[in-house]
């Protein structure tokens, strides 16, 4: 169980004939084990990635049932309104018609009003990007801070990783 900051351009997955991976990242550490993310971030978006290779962990994580908090620091290419954030609370409905269930997105910063904070619950692609696509914001950033109780160890540089307490991976299994 571990938790690496992910950084720009590295890609969510196990393995890419083409791009680095997550796992690239720890595989010189642990080369005899088969690391996989328990969720993805995309190629630009960075931060929080927990690597495992226990299957039914990572399934109880990102099953929908569970309702894992996610959160996220957002910088958008346009300031966060009062729609928005009743609209992520209400749960918004996506240009395909698929609504979201509902979710949190409050200002980050008084003095940046183009950064949010979000807190989802479910995983679905792209979804934060979606999500204000609707309200005709665009994304410039995503940072994912916390995995449930977890936060980021904001010690750990770009790439940086470290094993999850036992205490850490007791929060995430509750």
């Amino acid at each position: 169980y571990l938790m690496l900051n992910k950084p720009a351009g590295v890609v969510s997955a196990s393995r890419d004939a083409r791009e680095v991976t997550v796992a690239d990242l720890v595989r010189d550490a642990f080369p005899r084990r088969t690391l996989f993310p328990a969720g993805r971030l995309d190629k630009t978006s960075t931060s929080f990635v927990l690597l495992t290779d226990d299957g039914a962990f990572a399934h109880a994580i990102l099953a929908p049932g569970r309702h894992v908090a996610k959160r996220y620091r957002v910088t958008l290419d346009t300031p966060l309104t009062p729609a928005m954030t009743a609209g992520f609370a209400a749960g918004v409905t996506l240009a395909d018609g698929e609504t979201m269930a509902p979710a949190l997105a409050v200002p980050a910063d008084p003095a940046d009003p183009c950064a949010a904070l979000v807190t989802l619950h479910q995983g679905v692609y792209h979804q934060i990007k979606r999500m204000f696509g609707v309200y005709g914001a665009g994304v410039n950033g995503l940072h994912r801070l916390g995995i449930g109780p977890v936060a980021l160890d904001e010690t750990l540089a770009p790439g940086g990783w470290r094993a999850l307490t036992a205490a850490e991976v007791e929060s995430l299994r509750v």
